[in-house]
């Protein structure tokens, strides 16, 4: 099915990568510990990151609610944006129009 946006996908991207980051263990999504996470260059992390962003971002064009980490992100179709959690707490939304 997809997700519909409007805004241009790099901007949607470097927005959700900023929204991924404050998940507490999103780099566990990338089958990694934290100390693994932490040895690799900055350079990398954005990299990965960005990956990561595209991958739970067409995943939730077929699952509304995607786990990662200790949170979670939703695609709140009605409202045209994706929000991202850690845990209970609503920590980023990211606007998809």
């Amino acid at each position: 099915m997809g997700i519909k946006y409007g805004r241009e996908y790099k901007d949607i991207v470097t927005d959700f990568v900023k929204g991924i980051e404050m998940v507490n263990g999103f780099y566990e999504l990338l089958d990694m510990e934290a100390e693994d996470w932490s040895a690799m260059e900055p350079e990398e992390q954005e990299q990965c990151l960005r990956t990561l962003a595209d991958d739970i971002f067409y995943g939730l064009g077929s699952a509304p609610v995607m786990q990662v980490g200790a949170g979670s992100v939703r695609h709140d179709a009605a409202n045209h944006v994706l929000k991202v959690h850690d845990g209970e707490k609503l920590v980023s939304i990211v606007y998809l129009v």
